[in-house]
């Protein structure tokens, strides 16, 4: 499923804010700098739901002196299980994630299956090359993305098969409302 919605209107409908028949699990997926983190909050707030991003808790196991592949799995385990615990409680979750990999996803298809809600998976990415990289270089030191570490992820990103909405931001479109279309 491919798409960008129209231009932003009027309120969101009560039955998306809690998902069409309770919580759901959204989980967002693309590389730094395309605008994921951007939407993840705007889909967060539009649905009332807790927004986990996996960029800081992998920033903040590095901080501890963990590095390498294992403490990126290790922050994807830890955002699922505080997921786990928001969907336990009756909440949708927003994950906001590069998920460059089928068993960094996986992660979410298996949570979503054991809490009992449905998956909605948002692929995101920005068909315009110079903004893209306008973008990631725009980002803020902490985040310690270059365009060389985009170009090598972008090169290890697995395709994503499977049911998604694909979000393109370098259309001059808000995207705000198909989003929330694919969610209910």
């Amino acid at each position: 499923m491919t798409g960008v919605a129209g231009p932003a209107g009027g309120g969101v409908d009560p039955e998306v804010r809690a998902g069409a028949g309770g919580p759901l699990l959204v989980a967002f997926a693309g590389l730094p700098g395309v605008g994921k983190s951007t939407l993840a909050a705007r889909v967060g707030a539009a649905l009332r739901a807790p927004v986990l991003p996996v960029d800081p808790v992998e920033r903040a196991l590095g901080r501890y002196g963990l590095t390498g592949d294992v403490p990126g799995m290790a922050a994807y385990g830890a955002v699922a299980g505080l997921a786990e615990v928001q969907l336990g409680l009756g909440f949708s979750v927003v994950v906001d994630a590069v998920n460059p990999v089928a068993s960094a996803r996986g992660l979410w298809h298996d949570l979503a299956e054991r809490a009992g809600v449905p998956l909605r998976v948002i692929e995101v990415h920005c068909g315009d090359e110079a903004e893209h990289r306008r973008r990631v270089e725009a980002r803020p030191p902490e985040e310690h993305v270059t365009w060389e570490q985009t170009l090598r992820r972008r090169a290890e990103y697995e395709p994503l098969i499977g049911p998604r909405l694909v979000v393109d931001t370098a259309v001059a479109v808000d995207p705000l409302p198909g989003i929330l279309a694919y969610l209910r």
